[in-house]
């Protein structure tokens, strides 16, 4: 099912100028049909959402590919994001992240480390015992681990794509200066 409704909605998002991250449909009383998206040089936004949403959505009434009601989330990927390409274990190449396989590996399934790029198929990942290649088909869950050094990295790919306007933070007033100009 996630295959089918991502031939209909990647055609969608791409003539939109962005990519799709993930397409999950998760159950529960109300499904929810989540797809992440980001922009190629990353720094998706709010608005960017709003119309990636309005327009799959026309997409989706039309090819009605989801036999029951559902819900629609449009998202970016985040910081902590899920590595879903093999693009984005070369993107992400320095970086630590978890990767869960689904069947065993040398008596093991999960493997966090850091990433040491892309080898063919295969995702590299420094761990205590060394550098690992794990094929890319073998993974079914891998995403990055939200440390200090990957949040700077997102601020400063924001700032340089101009998404952050450093000025808009000036006239914020904190606690602690409304308090001192109270004295």
């Amino acid at each position: 099912m996630d295959e089918r409704v991502a031939q209909i909605i990647t055609p969608v998002i791409e003539d939109m100028g962005f990519e799709l991250v993930r397409i999950r449909i998760m159950g529960g009383e109300m499904k929810t049909l989540q797809i992440m998206a980001d922009k190629p040089q990353g720094g998706i936004e709010v608005d960017d959402c709003a119309d990636i949403s309005n327009a799959v959505s026309a997409v989706l009434d039309v090819e009605d590919p989801i036999s029951d009601a559902y819900n629609l989330e449009v998202s970016s990927p985040g910081i902590d994001r899920p590595l879903t390409r093999l693009k984005d274990f070369e993107m992400f190449e320095g970086y630590e992240a978890k990767l869960e396989t689904h069947d065993m590996i040398d008596g093991r399934r999960r493997f966090k480390g850091e990433l040491a790029g892309v080898e063919g198929t295969e995702v590299l990942i420094n761990v205590e015992e060394g550098t690992i290649g794990l094929e890319f088909d073998w993974l079914s869950d891998a995403k990055l681990v939200l440390t200090d050094d990957l949040i700077k990295e997102m601020l400063r790919q924001r700032k340089a794509a101009q998404n952050i306007n450093e000025e808009q933070f000036d006239d914020i007033e904190t606690e602690e200066s409304a308090e001192s100009e109270e004295e």
